[in-house]
């Protein structure tokens, strides 16, 4: 067994999570990654996440899957585990209606397998990334952490608002403290590919059509990787009870307004093609983080204007950088 006391990611060469884990290596942190680099998108994009640390002595990755129950055990018996910060999952509002089950799966009973490590092995702190889409189509705005979300509108929303309840039970029954985050948005260098700033800023650069779905008047609260990063990775310490936080930027951004400040950044008009509503889609996401201000100190400090250019300036030196090794 390892002495040296580490912190758990799963999930960590993804978006957020290797942002995440990059961050607490700086802090002198031990990380141990777990990430199955499944196909959801190109598992080189994940590959080159982490390849700015992989090699550090204090990065220990796991290439398995959180479903597999009897690793886990094996990870958690070889590691002295302080921390599990839990962002693995199935993403994604739209897949998950054509793929309920697979959702279900990974997303709550993976879930369910890490809890019941911490529980078997004694591991006393857990963060779970929840989501945003918890509050489905809630007509009162801001949202606020106690609202009601019994009435989620996508698999994927009602898989979150699983994990919360589990986290509750096993915070209940062993003791674990456990913080959900339920996050806005989230969106910057290495955003998944799939994603709306991403999936745009590709559409405006390559001159190719831009799907818009509805009459572009929804609204998401974006909000910038680095202050996902240092409010999740600055708390640590804090981490007492059951708790849930908002993490938004509090300002509403809509579609059209979001196409605008792409195409000032990128210097480029977008081709607009509008197309009909998604299912499971929600007319606006806007958080209230009073409650995160006040226990986290959380205060978010890049406007969509500076996160889209920094995000820009990633992406075109993501692509130049591929060009030149191929």
């Amino acid at each position: 067994m390892n002495k040296t006391m580490g912190i758990l990611v799963t999930g960590g060469a993804g978006f957020i999570g290797s942002h995440i884990c990059e961050r607490l290596l700086e802090s002198g942190n031990r990380i141990i990654c777990i990430d199955n680099f499944n196909d959801f998108y190109d598992p080189a994009i994940k590959e080159s996440n982490i390849r700015g640390f992989a090699c550090s002595s204090s990065f220990l990755l796991y290439r398995q899957d959180i479903l597999n129950r009897s690793m886990l055990d094996e990870i958690f018996s070889e590691n002295n585990i302080s921390l599990v910060i839990h962002l693995a999952a199935r993403a994604g509002v739209r897949p998950s209606i054509e793929n309920a089950s697979l959702y279900e799966e990974v997303n709550v009973r993976g879930t369910l397998n890490l809890l019941e490590c911490c529980a078997k092995f004694g591991v006393k702190k857990f963060i779970f990334a929840s989501s945003s889409s918890v509050y489905g189509g809630n007509k009162k705005i801001p949202f606020s952490e106690t609202d009601n979300v019994d009435n989620p509108v996508s698999p994927y929303a009602a898989t979150k608002k699983a994990g919360e309840l589990l986290g509750y039970t096993y915070s209940n029954l062993y003791g674990i403290s456990v913080f959900c985050y339920r996050f806005f948005t989230v969106y910057g260098p290495r955003q998944r590919p799939e994603m709306a700033i991403h999936k745009f800023t590709r559409a405006i650069l390559t001159g190719s059509p831009l799907e818009i779905y509805g009459d572009g008047n929804s609204a998401r609260d974006y909000t910038y990787i680095d202050d996902i990063v240092t409010a999740v990775t600055s708390n640590l310490e804090n981490i007492k009870g059951y708790e849930i936080f908002n993490l938004g930027n509090s300002k509403p951004v809509k579609l059209l307004e979001l196409v605008k400040i792409i195409e000032a950044a990128a210097g480029r008009n977008a081709v607009l093609r509008h197309t009909g509503i998604q299912k499971g889609d929600v007319k606006i996401t806007f958080a209230d983080i009073l409650k995160a201000g006040k226990m986290l100190k959380y205060n978010p400090k890049t406007d969509i204007e500076k996160g889209i250019g920094k995000f820009i300036n990633w992406y075109k030196s993501f692509h130049e950088t591929n060009r030149q090794q191929k």
